[in-house]
């Protein structure tokens, strides 16, 4: 068991505290927030209620979303694996159980900030745009599957580029909201269906991206609807 009772939480979300592994520094652990999956059972629709725990519990989705197609098979060195941590599954640990995956780190082996807090430092400069085009280029080649690849679910990390340990750029990794949408896994069966919500993904990363920049001056659900 992962004893985390002496960790604090390095991040949070709505649903999970984040947390470093105490023997393995380079690795994340993720557990649920206490009591959170019976707030949200309570907070759903009637017929949602009549599930199991698991459709409330986001170590289970993420656990799900690493076996689609595209990963389930998918070698160390796939491309599959390019813009995503490693995957180390469901743990037991003192909190309950937790989502093991790897940290990724900077340069002083500190946990890099993700894409919204980059956003709101630099705004949309070269260098990120072209990680967002590389990222953007890397789920169409690798056919993986995310809900919604938003910046608070994107981590930018610093890397040489070539054998130039000079020359460096970002690249982006994908730490939450990995799966299908979809209520129908058209994507998860067909070539072409899959390509199709791809892209509508990518479209919403965009038009998020730009919703940050230009300083939320509307809420998002009004600019997603137009």
């Amino acid at each position: 068991m992962i004893d985390l009772s002496r960790q604090k939480p390095f991040a949070s979300g709505g649903n999970r505290l984040c947390y470093r592994h105490p023997e393995r520094p380079d690795l994340c652990v993720k557990v649920m927030r206490s009591g959170r999956i019976d707030e949200l059972r309570n907070r759903a629709s009637w017929y949602k209620r009549l599930g199991s725990d698991r459709q409330f519990d986001d170590n289970e989705r993420e656990a799900e979303g690493h076996a689609q197609r595209a990963l389930r098979n998918a070698a160390p060195d796939s491309i599959a694996w390019q813009h995503l941590p490693r995957w180390y599954g469901i743990q037991a640990t003192s909190e309950g159980p937790g989502a093991v995956s790897q940290l990724i780190l900077d340069e002083r082996g500190e946990p890099v900030v993700n894409l919204e807090t980059y956003l709101q430092q630099h705004g949309l400069d070269k260098p990120i745009a072209a990680a967002l085009e590389r990222f953007a280029d890397w789920l169409h080649r690798s056919r993986v599957l995310t809900k919604n690849p938003l910046p608070h679910n994107l981590v930018v990390q610093w890397q040489p580029v070539g054998d130039n340990a000079a020359e460096k750029r970002p690249e982006l990794y994908l730490v939450d909201g990995l799966g299908c949408a979809s209520f129908l896994p058209l994507a998860e069966w067909f070539d072409a269906a899959a390509q199709q919500y791809i892209e509508r993904r990518i479209q919403r990363m965009w038009k998020r991206v730009h919703w940050e920049v230009s300083g939320r001056q509307i809420p998002w659900k009004e600019a997603e609807r137009r």
